[in-house]
């Protein structure tokens, strides 16, 4: 496993301590928790810029498969999609 060293000030230190005492976990555990947390707000904050570019294009609705199949039929003779 790939190896990080990160140099925290005193308070830093005591803060990342009280957080992994709390959860239990060693301070390399809770490190890896919160990369895990952060890392989904980023996947969760890109999920909806997408989704919010998908919402605001300007795309027809498809008719339901029935309409669709008649006007298939309607336009090109039996057979002639395959």
């Amino acid at each position: 496993m790939p190896r990080l060293d990160i140099r925290l000030d005193h308070d830093y230190r005591a803060r990342l301590d009280a957080v992994a005492k709390d959860a239990g976990l060693s301070v390399s555990e809770a490190v890896r928790n919160m990369i895990d947390q952060a890392h989904e707000d980023v996947l969760r904050k890109e999920r909806q810029r997408a989704f919010q570019r998908l919402t605001s294009l300007q795309v027809e609705t498809p008719p339901d498969p029935d309409e669709l199949s008649r006007e298939l039929e309607e336009a090109h003779a039996p057979g002639d999609l395959y």
